[in-house]
């Protein structure tokens, strides 16, 4: 597997984040749809990575530093071909070391509560995040999990 920063140009890396969002939309009401669009993830506080086998696109990421010490994951996703075969936990370990190496000591992320999102909330918790309260511009909502870790 191959990581690497993306710079949001290629037809595959917009494809995976068009059924990305909308997936969002068919699983959470709109209001509560925090996924970012090409653009949100193209601003200088977000790197944007992908993840390649060959030429086939299997999966994406992105860390948004927010203050000196504290940092989200953002639009998490692999395709379907590349599910269950370690692709997002490859890529969330490569995200956190790279938030360490910037120096955050925290690493927050907000995922949906429906059943939809159960396998992203067992890949965190694998990863040892843990349920904690909103973050940064985030509000208490029953369609978020909130989950964080320490570095």
């Amino acid at each position: 597997m191959d990581i690497r920063i993306d710079d949001l140009s290629g037809p595959e890396v917009k494809q995976i984040l068009t059924e990305h969002l909308k997936d969002m939309f068919t699983a959470s009401p709109p209001e509560c749809v925090f996924a970012l669009d090409l653009d949100g993830l193209k601003k200088p506080n977000i790197t944007f990575w992908t993840v390649w086998e060959d030429r086939q696109l299997l999966g994406c990421g992105a860390l948004k530093i927010l203050d000196k010490t504290h940092g989200e994951i953002k639009s998490m996703r692999t395709t379907g071909a590349a599910r269950n075969k370690g692709v997002a936990s490859t890529l969330l370990r490569h995200i956190l070391d790279t938030a360490k190496q910037r120096g955050l000591n925290t690493i927050s992320l907000e995922t949906g509560s429906q059943d939809f999102f159960a396998p992203a909330r067992k890949l965190y918790a694998k990863h040892d995040f843990t349920e904690c309260g909103p973050f940064s511009d985030y509000k208490l909502d029953p369609h978020s999990v909130f989950m964080s870790r320490e570095l």
